[in-house]
């Protein structure tokens, strides 16, 4: 085990989420359901674009949005889960699928900006999409999922007195789904908490052009779980092992088991129970009341 863990710390974190990218992207079906639009910019960048699936209805329809993974680094859009589309688009619910600028292109909180720009967006196309824009939810897995529960835990960043339309548009969401999504960017919480993290796993992380201090407080604001408070929507949290899970032998495995572990998900789910949201967790061995992401947003956008 020793050594497993030497070897783990001497890899860097780029190439665990070139992993973790890799891996998502496999496991996603490669045809599917035809975008309504496709690469609708919200914004200047060549990231900040997004698909739309329209259902076939006549009336104000619910939303859901996906939100890729690949440790903000990595991953596309364009992967996106297929039999979940065609699920949501069966059940007359709209989807869609967002880009949004990764750190090589802009450091933290570009992503984070991303997201809720193109949130904002989408609902100011209400009228024209035959959005019901009261009821739209998200889901994403990773860094997704962190910029999910960002946009669903975090405060409305709705600016009622702006002289853009698209700035007076909310930001909050009626549910969300997390997929391996990680509380927090205090690292050091990760080494007291995550089996088999190391501090060095980060150490090639760049901080852009801030101080120590100003990129504490940026991390410490885009950490989901400081943002978790009564008002909340209801939460579906999924992982791939169970809290008494043994770390995989291989390498390739154990990184991703380790990035993604479900002792994250147990400190969401303790905060969220703690300020009354509803938190479904589901891992292996659990007995969840709903069995997947698809089952629980539909379950809250139709009821």
């Amino acid at each position: 085990m020793l050594k497993l863990f030497s070897l783990l710390a001497s890899v860097r974190f780029s190439s665990l989420v070139r992993l973790v990218a890799t891996t998502l992207a496999a496991q996603v079906e490669k045809t599917g359901p035809e975008a309504t639009f496709e690469n609708v910019a919200y914004g200047d960048h060549a990231n900040q674009v997004l698909d739309f699936w329209q259902a076939e209805t006549d009336v104000p329809a619910p939303l859901v949005i996906y939100i890729h993974g690949g440790g903000f680094t990595g991953g596309s859009h364009d992967k996106v889960p297929n039999a979940k589309i065609q699920r949501y688009l069966d059940a007359d619910i709209h989807f869609a699928s967002v880009e949004y600028r990764f750190l090589k292109h802009a450091y933290f909180p570009a992503p984070h900006e991303d997201v809720v720009s193109a949130l904002q967006f989408i609902r100011s196309k209400a009228d024209e999409w035959v959005l019901d824009k009261s009821r739209i939810a998200a889901f994403g897995g990773s860094a997704g999922a962190q910029l999910v529960a960002y946009l669903g835990w975090g405060n409305d960043l709705a600016d009622p007195e702006s002289d853009d339309p698209l700035e007076r548009e909310s930001t909050k969401l009626m549910a969300v789904a997390l997929n391996g999504g990680q509380s927090t960017l205090d690292f050091d919480w990760w080494v007291d908490n995550i089996p088999g993290y190391r501090r060095e796993f980060h150490s090639g992380r760049r901080a852009g052009t801030y101080s120590k201090i100003e990129e504490r407080a940026i991390l410490n604001e885009l950490s989901i779980i400081n943002h978790i408070d009564g008002s909340d929507p209801p939460t579906f949290m999924s992982y791939g092992m169970a809290p008494s899970s043994k770390m995989p032998n291989d390498i390739r495995r154990a990184r991703g088991w380790i990035i993604h572990h479900v002792n994250f998900g147990l400190a969401m789910e303790k905060r969220l129970l703690q300020s009354g949201v509803e938190v479904v967790l589901k891992y292996p061995g659990a007995s969840p009341k709903f069995s997947s992401d698809v089952d629980f947003l539909l379950h809250h956008l139709k009821n």
